[in-house]
């Protein structure tokens, strides 16, 4: 009887460490369970944060020979590019028309006076400036050299941009920099380097949702190479800002099949002295059967997307 006794004792025993054994592994398996949600509401949160919020604005300002793009999110206001010397009351106008009193973000491909030109508008105090970007590079250029000068006074920030920086313009929308590469910069900052500004533009891709578009600056044919090289398929984008203002010095075949632009916009002058945009370009850009728009024919021209379609608008005075 005793040992009787004693082997039902056992039997409970093992029982009760058995159920315990299994409360524990319930228990783990909530708090794995608990654990795996919060992860997945921290990646649901951090996808959120690129969710497009309202539309976003996309101008080619008409402003001559010249390139200066007006972004605006429902949160930042960007300007990439500033057009030339001589068309700096054509940028005024424009910014004014648009209601712009405070540019968060100005981006500077390269110091070319017809990418920069318009810098003395916007560091004349008129404006609220956040900060100034562009591609690293010393340039012995009066105009970079007085717009620097003044934008240190003024206390503005400026980065150099690079491969692979990420610029939030809010709402939703990023720009990717896709060039110039690092090693560039760092050879293009020492002393005796020959610069082939066209080619050290910085380069970028904005995404708002399901839009992209292609920022190219001047850049031509070998940055192109290097670009396609690079991020390959990446680049495809609904929208081409042609590089170069169309010229036949870039947009090589290899890049726009990379691309492939549903729509090419062209910021040149009318009967401008380089001839641009080039026929070859414009015949490239046909044969990829692109919708191409020109600010000397169609003036200021407006892409708005809610980050799933896109349209077209121009604005010819």
């Amino acid at each position: 009887m005793q040992k009787r006794w004693k082997w039902w004792v056992g039997l409970l025993l093992s029982l009760t460490l058995l159920l315990a054994g299994c409360g524990a592994a319930k228990t783990a398996d909530n708090t794995a369970a608990s654990t795996s949600s919060s992860a997945q509401g921290s990646a649901k949160a951090a996808v959120q944060t690129s969710v497009p919020q309202g539309t976003i604005s996309i101008k080619m300002l008409d402003v001559g020979q010249g390139d200066a793009i007006l972004i605006q999110t429902q949160e930042q206001t960007v300007l990439i590019d500033t057009s030339d010397v001589d068309e700096r009351d054509k940028l005024r106008a424009q910014l004014a028309k648009a209601g712009v009193k405070k540019i968060d973000k100005v981006i500077l491909t390269h110091p070319h006076a017809d990418h920069i030109g318009g810098m003395e508008v916007l560091l004349d105090g008129s404006y609220e400036i956040g900060s100034i970007y562009d591609n690293g590079m010393p340039s012995t250029s009066k105009l970079y050299l007085s717009y620097m000068k003044k934008a240190k006074a003024r206390g503005i920030p400026h980065h150099a941009l690079k491969t692979g920086d990420v610029l939030d313009f809010g709402g939703g929308a990023q720009f990717k920099v896709l060039s110039p590469e690092e090693s560039l910069v760092q050879k293009g900052q020492q002393k005796g380097y020959k610069h082939d500004p066209n080619n050290e533009s910085v380069v970028g891709r904005l995404t708002f949702g399901q839009f992209a578009m292609l920022f190219t600056g001047d850049a031509e044919k070998e940055a192109e190479a290097s670009i396609a090289a690079r991020y390959g398929s990446e680049l495809k984008s609904q929208v081409l800002k042609a590089p170069h203002h169309g010229s036949k010095t870039s947009s090589s075949a290899a890049y726009l099949r990379l691309v492939q632009p549903e729509t090419c916009v062209i910021s040149c002058g009318a009967g401008n002295d380089y001839g641009h945009p080039h026929k070859e370009t414009l015949k490239k850009y046909a044969a990829i059967h692109a919708k191409t728009y020109e600010t000397d024919k169609n003036g200021t021209i407006t892409i708005t997307s809610d980050g799933k379609s896109y349209e077209v608008k121009e604005e010819k005075s």
